[in-house]
């Protein structure tokens, strides 16, 4: 099977341990050729993966962002895909969270709200390199009631024993609708339930490029990785993988802090003859 594209997540996967992308994986991306699609895929808003795709010389490529949610497709940023949380969903986690140490994000498009530079928002600028928006959650919700439009993602972040409760409470009430998702103990990350990273690149493929997806290499680390890894022809979970990743994967690589996306990669250099 001959690999024509790759797509990976990010964070725990394709990240060291320092949150960057390393050496040895930039110099392994830069000896792919130009035309083979390099498309990151993550919870993360647009901004929070460009600076990514700029280290890695590839500004401008397709991305698909918050989950599956919004996809852009070109260098122009034209949205080729957006799936919203609708704005009385968005109100009613907000709501939840009133009178609780659990701190709300909301994500919508290229924007990110926060209602103060906290802790916990200040720990997420650090890891994304991003600089919210400062506004009130109610401010936010209101600015959007008079736009029609809704979250891309929520997220929930705060004591472990705090998270533990509101994810009972949303996925109690909402559950059959949205996606909640743990990527942390002191994290819920929370998207519509209609989108995932696999219909996204697929979407993107038959939109971008002549590939299909069983021509595509794919690595993941988390629960959110399932369906991609299932979908592409060669699905790789990383050595830090959480074992139900690993248990459905057609290939397991190192882990994300000894470069295991980027000896993958090299493995695609050599069987091209490519170095």
């Amino acid at each position: 099977m001959q690999i024509k594209a790759i797509c990976t997540d990010i964070d725990g996967t394709l990240l060291n341990k320092d949150r960057v992308l390393s050496p040895r994986l930039i110099a392994a991306i830069n000896k792919l050729p130009q035309d083979f699609p390099v498309i990151l895929a993550s919870s993360r808003m647009p901004d929070a993966m460009r600076h990514l795709q700029k280290d890695m010389n590839r500004l401008g490529e397709p991305l698909i962002c918050y989950n599956g949610g919004y996809v852009i497709h070109d260098h122009a940023k034209k949205v080729l895909d957006d799936v919203q949380i609708s704005l009385s969903h968005c109100e009613s986690l907000v709501e939840m969270a009133s009178g609780t140490q659990v701190h709300i994000s909301l994500y919508q498009g290229e924007d990110w709200f926060e209602p103060a530079l906290d802790y916990w928002a200040l720990r997420e600028q650090k890891n994304t390199k991003v600089n919210p928006s400062i506004l009130h959650s109610k401010e936010v919700l209101e600015k959007w009631r008079s736009s029609d439009t809704g979250a891309h993602k929520v997220m929930c972040m705060g004591p472990a024993e705090e998270i533990d409760r509101y994810f009972q409470l949303a996925q109690d009430a909402m559950g059959d609708m949205l996606h909640l998702y743990r990527s942390k103990d002191t994290y819920i990350e929370i998207a519509p339930k209609a989108i995932s990273k696999a219909s996204a690149l697929e979407l993107l493929l038959q939109t971008n490029h002549n590939i299909k997806m069983d021509e595509v290499m794919a690595f993941g680390d988390n629960y959110n990785d399932i369906e991609m890894l299932k979908a592409v022809g060669v699905g790789v979970a990383v050595g830090n993988a959480r074992s139900e990743v690993k248990e459905i994967a057609d290939r397991i690589t190192l882990s994300h802090k000894e470069d295991g996306v980027a000896v993958m990669i090299e493995e695609i250099l050599k069987q091209n003859n490519w170095i």
